[in-house]
């Protein structure tokens, strides 16, 4: 028999489960089998998860196929009626090391449920301490997963369950062991970031598990957090932003729209002047800070004037890397109930979103000409400034370094080193 087959689709976090749901299916001794980590974020994401297990069970027609993730905890009974699929397994228990026994061939056939998906919303704990991280080059360690909020677009509460956190002992441990084995990068990972230790005792917050790690894990060269909430970035955070080199300056922010009657819609905390406050601000603090956003195109109710508020949005944040999303309604929100813009003017507002979000990558490219960056090696030839802008060099260089360059061009998406 084989090792199991992994497919994952979506985040960055149902990647490092993915890592963590193999290292528990090899301790339990399950062979042969395919396993399928779904994303739920939006219908489009979930016809994707579909289509991979048609296309899995063709290519391995006699395996057991387990789905698990997102989608199979928002939809169970979808992936249920599949006749493609063995099992359908919850988020909360995809983590569970009497899950993967439970299921180890040939048992996976005999008598376990074919559903083992619980109330996520009832779940106290995450699973962060169970791999140190995943990556070749640079390690991504989940500290928080779930998130208390309530987007009227967002279905992945109901997928992740209430915000938890991973005590910042574990984290700073976690760290030391990948530092000893290596890397020299680690980007904080979850789902909703800033919200980490609102669970814990104390109630620290993200800046002090920042501010604790650099403290603590001297060794480390470089300390990337993923997507942010900005409103709910907090004191020592920014002192961090300020003070620590290590810190890499670059945020990806959660910001949605640029309009405030759409923000309200979207029962979003912030407001459009608090995003813009929040990146002078964070930019005053370190000059060499740059941005990345989510943006959505065609929410529901969106006019003209309202989408064009969205896209002075780029401009008035000086937002560098885009990462646009045109609406499609997700079964199950209420933003799926509200009057809906027509799927071709949603389809050309996010292209005119991506155009400007091409304009102001080049800009930032162009800008780089000439500059000397500290660049970490992610292949022979390929690499990520301090700002995680992408670098190809020209020659062959030693993988997983941090290495000095000047950049003398760039073709569009990436700079030449």
């Amino acid at each position: 028999m084989s090792a199991p087959v992994f497919s994952t689709l979506g985040c960055r976090l149902n990647a490092y489960e993915t890592e963590a749901m193999r290292e528990l299916a090899a301790a339990a001794g399950l062979e042969g089998a395919v396993v399928v980590n779904t994303c739920a974020v939006t219908a489009e994401a979930v016809r994707k998860a579909k289509q991979e297990i048609r296309r899995l069970r063709r290519e391995n027609p006699e395996a057991p196929l387990i789905v698990t993730g997102c989608a199979a905890q928002v939809e169970p009974e979808t992936f249920a009626a599949m006749p493609e699929v063995t099992r359908v397994v919850g988020n909360a228990e995809k983590m569970r090391p009497e899950t993967w026994a439970a299921l180890k061939a040939p048992d996976l056939i005999g008598e376990t449920p074919r559903v083992l998906v619980d109330d996520i919303l009832s779940v106290k704990e995450t699973a962060g301490h169970l791999i140190d991280g995943f990556g070749r080059h640079r390690a991504y360690v989940q500290v928080q997963n779930g998130c208390d909020h309530r987007c009227t677009f967002c279905i992945i509460p109901f997928g992740r369950g209430n915000s938890r956190s991973v005590p910042a002992g574990v984290v700073v441990d976690q760290i030391m062991r990948l530092v000893d084995r290596g890397f020299l990068e680690v980007v904080l990972t979850g789902v909703d970031l800033t919200s980490w230790g609102a669970d814990l005792p104390g109630a620290p917050r993200l800046g002090d598990l920042v501010l604790r790690i650099l403290r603590l894990v001297p060794d480390l060269a470089r300390l990337r957090i993923s997507s942010i909430d900005s409103i709910e970035a907090d004191g020592s955070l920014m002192q961090a932003i300020a003070t620590e080199p290590r810190l890499m300056p670059h945020l990806h922010l959660s910001l949605q729209h640029g309009d405030d009657l759409i923000l309200k819609r979207m029962k979003r905390r912030h407001l459009r002047d608090d995003a813009i406050r929040f990146c002078e601000e964070a930019r005053r603090l370190r000059p060499d800070l740059v941005f990345g956003a989510d943006i959505i195109a065609g929410f529901p109710t969106e006019s003209d004037a309202m989408f064009a508020n969205s896209l002075r949005l780029v401009q008035d944040c000086g937002l560098t890397f885009l990462h646009v999303f045109p609406f499609s309604p997700r079964k199950g929100t209420p933003a799926a109930r509200m009057p809906q813009v027509d799927g071709r003017l949603v389809r050309e507002r996010a292209a005119r979103l991506r155009a400007e979000g091409e304009a102001v990558l080049t800009r930032h490219l162009s800008a780089q000409q000439g500059v000397v960056h500290r660049i970490l090696t992610e292949g022979l030839r390929i690499g990520r400034t301090e700002q995680f802008t992408e670098v190809a060099f020209a020659a062959d260089q030693p993988e997983g370094r941090i290495v000095t360059a000047p950049i003398i061009g760039q073709d569009g998406r990436a700079l030449r080193a």
